[in-house]
């Protein structure tokens, strides 16, 4: 293999799925402020994924709805403030 192909953190590293708690041990570059205990008992860092491919419609067949980060809610509440004055435009024309 070449010198200086790869970065220099270029280290093993846990990949947990948080939908479905699966976790692989697998190389990456990736930073991390968690780490996480692995089965050989060494301590490895740890990155959370939301989807893999245990919980990806593709792989399992089955469409499940993950909102983790609570998206919807953020977006109607974002855009609230757009429905609101045209439900009470729609209220004083009905009168």
């Amino acid at each position: 293999m070449k010198k200086d192909t790869h970065p220099e953190n270029y280290r093993l590293v846990v990949f947990k799925d948080v939908s479905n708690d699966y976790a692989f041990l697998g190389k990456s570059c990736a930073a991390s402020s968690e780490t996480v205990a692995w089965e050989d008992g060494n301590e490895y860092p740890l990155i959370k994924m939301e989807i893999s491919n245990t919980s990806h419609p593709f792989f399992t067949g089955k469409m499940k709805f993950i909102d983790t980060a609570g998206r919807i809610d953020k977006f109607k509440k974002k855009y609230a403030r757009f429905t609101k004055p045209a439900a009470k435009e729609e209220e004083s024309k009905a009168e």
